[in-house]
């Protein structure tokens, strides 16, 4: 037992072996939430408390979701640095086409197009 300057009793930080952490890894893959049963069967197995596994598995959760939701803003902007690209070089085709000189044998459909376009 450790204590604090004032001779409370402190709360120490458990360690946990590679093997202990590998077996909570591996079950986290397969589901994020364990009921009762399977949980004192995981502490049993472990050699741990039920309520070390539950901590771990809510600090794991947590970590999992703020992985997810990084993952998800990086992916969304990167697609829209690519959607932003993907506008800016069809606008750029589209300047093109404005700039370029009418042939005079086309028909007016052009002209009506980019008409429309710049209203």
């Amino acid at each position: 037992m450790v204590l604090d300057k004032d001779g409370k009793k402190k709360h120490s930080r458990p360690t946990f072996s590679g093997q202990q952490i590998f077996a909570l890894e591996k079950t986290f893959e397969q589901t994020k939430y364990l009921a009762g049963p399977e949980r004192a069967r995981l502490a049993y197995s472990l050699g741990m408390t039920e309520s070390q596994v539950k901590v771990w598995f809510q600090n794991r959760r947590t970590k999992w979701r703020k992985r997810h939701a990084a993952e998800m803003a990086s992916a969304k902007k990167k697609h829209d640095s690519e959607t932003e690209k993907l506008k800016e070089s069809s606008d750029n085709e589209e300047d093109d086409e404005y700039n370029k000189p009418l042939d005079p044998n086309s028909d007016d459909e052009k002209i009506t197009r980019l008409l429309k376009k710049h209203k």
